[in-house]
């Protein structure tokens, strides 16, 4: 994964922050929200609870445990997982964007409550700093979510198809990484996608794994930042001011 400077994660915290909020006013009063997982998701989390607080009606659910228990602290209202439940607007962010929309996601171990999130939405939009575009996915490892009995199959499998799969590791020495499931997450050295959705199909016919980081068809906008810019993204269409688009399309 990444490592940047000092100044460059500085840097790329001040974009996180401009993409969140070019994207407030996307969020209209009665809306359902999907809140996304990760640094630049907090951002917009944190940023659309002052505007709850101020007046803006609107229910949500999160991807994460941590995304809630941040809405929760600024005020924001969530809704429990129900049948019949959809989202008019789900925002989160991406480990690597490509022109076509399609991303890397579960960096934070979030993928699968991420995609079920996304796959209920009438919009998904992806925030992002300018670290995330990418010309071609796989730089970033790709994640996996895998069942723990079924954890040496996965990995025999994945090692198979070139993926180098690496078991994540807790924070605590000596553990390992667990999602909010309570499932392990595996990440694979690919270094370069050529046929995301192909490897998606090869993916989901391991038994154990219950969900991979690729997403493909679901995004239906980026905004990404770039020093002092903001530009929404959209496939086979040029990058456009985000000023144009206070609201969805």
């Amino acid at each position: 994964m990444n490592k940047n400077s000092p100044d460059q994660q500085t840097n790329l915290d001040a974009e996180k922050q401009l993409a969140a909020a070019a994207v407030l006013d996307w969020v209209r009063a009665g809306m359902t929200v999907g809140l996304g997982t990760g640094s630049t998701a907090a951002h917009f989390i944190t940023q659309l609870g002052e505007r709850v607080r101020n007046g803006l009606q609107i229910q949500a659910t999160a991807t994460s445990k941590a995304s809630e228990d941040l809405a929760r602290r600024v005020g924001i209202p969530l809704l429990e997982p129900r049948r019949g439940l959809r989202f008019d607007l789900t925002v989160d962010g991406a480990d690597e964007l490509d022109p076509s929309l399609r991303l890397i996601k579960g960096g934070g171990g979030a993928l699968l409550r991420e995609k079920v999130l996304a796959t209920a939405s009438d919009y998904l939009l992806i925030i992002a700093d300018s670290s995330k575009a990418v010309a071609q996915l796989g730089r970033f490892p790709l994640p996996l979510e895998v069942v723990p009995f079924a954890l040496p199959w996965v990995l025999d499998a994945v090692d198979a198809l070139g993926g180098a799969p690496v078991v994540r590791v807790g924070q605590t020495a000596g553990t390992l990484a667990h999602s909010d499931q309570g499932n392990l997450l595996v990440d694979c050295h690919f270094k370069q996608l050529a046929d995301p959705e192909g490897l998606a199909q090869q993916l989901q016919t391991i038994p154990g794994v219950v969900e991979h980081g690729l997403f493909l068809g679901l995004a239906r906008a980026a905004v990404v930042a770039t020093g002092g810019q903001v530009l929404v993204h959209r496939a086979g269409a040029a990058p456009t001011a985000a000023s144009l688009f206070s609201a969805l399309p």
